[in-house]
């Protein structure tokens, strides 16, 4: 995600990249799936690793260098009891869905789990390597596409909006999720859950008429998701349905002196939430 015209992901960044420990759960054989008695019809359930994709929330940024509680981390705790056995985390503060396909995420030496080039072929290629062991993926893509257009000085989307939303949908319809649905292919069958997760609105207190921009995004992400990822709908507990969101400042950093539109811990912790509820697990 980016907060007006510069990525968010900016404030107050040091130059460092975190590598992963293994979980301490123990590992499922590599076909193996574990079955919640609630898991959500179609779902393949979790396997031996949790791959997280996307942008600074999927990395779980947050301006107090508090790196380590985003909702990747939350639900990979979850998924400890579950048999998943290893989280990988390849988001990248302040990327797009352009450069998540080509690569140069202005942010790539904060990657948690090293890999060089684009995130989408570093995704597939750890796909590939761990065939039929990955479950679920989760992903959450295009909110740095279009939150430059947004101008919270007037609250009014800016005259690129409309061609931004249609390189964000051409690229996630037709390019990132038919990708990572395909390196999830093994002999004909999907075998691992594809999660897309849509975005809240963190301008909503201040400028209420953005919400009308967020949801017509959430639905062209819910269009472009269709037959091929799961929607994870973080909008609606999250934003809420009124124009004024009295849990905004505990959810996320936009009251604080840094005005950061990143999830606090609650916020992150309410996201992986949102994830347990869709999937069942």
């Amino acid at each position: 995600m980016v907060q007006g015209k510069v990525s968010y992901a900016g404030q107050a960044i040091a130059l460092f990249a975190l590598l992963l420990s293994p979980m301490l759960a123990v590992a499922p054989p590599a076909f193996a799936v574990i079955r919640h008695s609630h898991m959500r019809p179609g779902l393949v359930g979790p396997k031996t690793y949790y791959l997280a994709l996307g942008d600074s929330l999927a990395y779980g940024f947050q301006p107090d260098f508090d790196w380590t509680n985003g909702y990747a981390n939350y639900f990979a705790d979850n998924l400890q009891n579950y048999g998943v056995k290893m989280y990988v985390n390849l988001a990248c503060p302040g990327e797009t869905t352009i450069t998540m396909i080509k690569g140069g995420c202005p942010y790539s030496l904060l990657h948690k789990y090293v890999y060089a080039g684009p995130q989408l072929a570093a995704a597939v290629t750890f796909l590939r390597q761990h065939t039929g062991q990955v479950s679920p993926v989760t992903l959450d893509i295009g909110a740095n596409d279009l939150l430059p257009d947004l101008n919270t000085a007037n609250c009014l989307a800016g005259p690129h909006w409309a061609r931004d939303l249609a390189t964000e949908d051409y690229n996630l319809k037709h390019i990132i999720l038919p990708r990572l649905i395909a390196a999830l292919t093994v002999d004909g069958h999907v075998s691992g859950d594809l999660l897309l997760m849509n975005y809240y609105d963190p301008f909503q207190n201040n400028c209420p008429n953005t919400m009308r921009y967020i949801r017509e995004f959430n639905w062209h992400l819910a269009a472009d998701a269709r037959g091929l990822a799961t929607i994870v709908n973080v909008f609606t507990p999250f934003s809420g349905s009124a124009p004024i969101n009295p849990h905004l400042c505990n959810y996320t950093w936009i009251c604080s002196v840094l005005s950061d539109i990143h999830a606090k811990d609650a916020g992150y912790e309410l996201i992986a939430n949102a994830f347990e509820r869709t999937t069942g697990y």
